[in-house]
């Protein structure tokens, strides 16, 4: 009986680096990384020597005071294989590699372009590398738009099954994302309150800080509204909204998320102007950073969105008009990301205006830190008078476990991949229709003819009417 092998593509490339090696190594000192599953990083050149070299650097703060030896086990299972993921005869060298070794593919995480999906995993099955429990994770994005995800998603279908087919959100395996599925359906006190009739309006943001960091030829062909709203954001919006499922199973939870995404109200040229504001940052007031198209790697004058916001609808029972305000934007003034659920305030105020003017809100923030805040009146000390004031009601989530929280959502991913859970993978049909919407949108603003406003670097960003 073969061992089952770990395939990286891409495995010199700066996501194998930062998060995909250091995960890895994280699973293999807490054992979650089979002992029998050995780890070959696959790119087009380089060699073993150089990759432990380069490995030696990276995961030097990851290894264990008490056990430094197991950077050294950890190499000891890392291989190299030097492939051009074109080049159909390289398949047969690894596939002979392999068996020499009394290995099979178990597992192979593609960080590579997405043109190459369809590719790599054809000359897999054409050198016999693809058996029926093989995985595939594929690393977004998944095409431009729903034209171009299709074409890739039927190239990968031609080999693998639905089942066989990872595609990776990263945000999914952060722990306070986890924790909006544990909020809502593990806790009686929220359940009740998840509705129209109670919350005003959810916001969620993704800010960063920064601008486009030397990305600027990739980030000019897709935008903030192809590389964060369509991925991040509308996960984030189907776990918030989705309604009960029928019970934990990766499938029942997909099933709730795509309804969610189906019930998006469209965006028509019409009303694109009062619900989508797209930006571009300029250079900061004080001149210290510039603008978008005075970065070092520009290559022309663009007007391509590094700015989107968006007032979406669910239009469904639950959620009927209650508006959710989706941000995300380059070189804003603070990197945050959060969900904030506003709640109605009380009907009629009994202690003043304070209470009218503050409204409960429930605040699930995921960057810089995780952690879940709720936000109440309160009486203020004083005995000679009744008034109240706001006060928060924290939980880090690192302190409630005690220390454990992982801080790289990757590693919580490839940990399921390889224990076959797909709950936390992103399903076909959940990808187009996601991409749909985002492409109606695109098109709407496009036919409208609006401006992209330009936003101060280091400044908050436009508003919404």
């Amino acid at each position: 009986m073969t061992a089952p092998a770990f395939l990286l593509f891409g495995a010199n490339g700066d996501l194998a680096m930062r998060m995909l090696w250091p995960s890895l190594f994280r699973l293999f000192n807490d054992g979650s990384l089979p002992e029998s599953m050995p780890v070959y990083g696959v790119s087009r050149s380089g060699s073993e020597q150089a990759l432990h070299a380069q490995l030696r650097q990276v995961l030097a703060e990851e290894v264990p005071a008490q056990a430094p030896e197991r950077l050294e086990q950890f190499l000891a299972k890392t291989g190299f294989i030097t492939l051009d993921a074109g080049n159909g005869s390289d398949y047969a060298v690894l596939a002979q590699h392999l068996a020499d070794a009394g290995q099979h593919v178990g597992l192979v995480y593609l960080s590579m372009p997405p043109d190459l999906f369809a590719p790599i995993v054809a000359n897999l099955h054409a050198a016999n590398l693809i058996a029926p429990d093989t995985r595939v994770i594929l690393e977004k994005p998944i095409g431009k738009d729903l034209a171009s995800s299709r074409a890739i998603s039927d190239g990968v279908a031609a080999v693998l099954a639905e089942e066989q087919t990872y595609r990776i959100d990263h945000y999914l395996g952060k722990e306070a994302v986890q924790n909006l599925l544990a909020l809502r359906f593990g806790n009686s006190i929220f359940e009740p309150l998840w509705n129209s009739h109670t919350i005003q309006s959810v916001q969620i943001t993704i800010a960063e800080s920064l601008g486009i960091g030397g990305r600027w030829g990739y980030y000019d062909n897709s935008g903030a509204l192809r590389d964060m709203v369509q991925n991040h954001m509308l996960q984030l919006i189907s776990l918030v909204a989705m309604e009960p499922p029928v019970n934990a199973s990766s499938e029942a939870i997909r099933n709730e998320k795509i309804k969610v995404l189906q019930a998006l109200r469209a965006v028509s040229v019409s009303d694109v102007g009062a619900r989508v504001i797209f930006g571009q940052y300029a250079a900061s007031e004080d001149g210290q950073m510039p603008g978008y198209n005075q970065e070092s790697d520009a290559l022309h004058p663009s007007q391509t969105e590094t700015f989107v916001a968006i007032k979406a609808f669910v239009d469904n029972w639950r959620w009927k008009d209650v508006p959710f305000i989706l941000k995300t934007g380059k070189r804003l003034a603070e990197k945050n990301t959060e969900v904030v659920i506003e709640f109605k305030p009380v009907p009629h105020p009994l202690f003043g205006e304070a209470e009218g003017r503050c409204a409960n809100r429930l605040v699930i923030q995921m960057q810089p830190d995780e952690a879940i805040t709720l936000d109440i009146l309160n009486k203020t000390p004083d005995v000679h008078a009744f008034s109240l004031q706001p006060v928060s009601l924290n939980l880090e989530i690192h302190e409630a476990g005690n220390g454990k929280i992982r801080h790289i959502a990757y590693e919580r991913l490839i940990r399921d991949a390889i224990k076959a859970d797909r709950t936390l993978f992103v399903r076909r049909d959940e990808l187009e229709q996601a991409w749909a919407w985002i492409d109606q949108i695109h098109a709407a603003w496009k036919s409208s003819g609006n401006a992209v406003l330009t936003y101060p670097a280091g400044s908050a960003g436009p508003s919404l009417p």
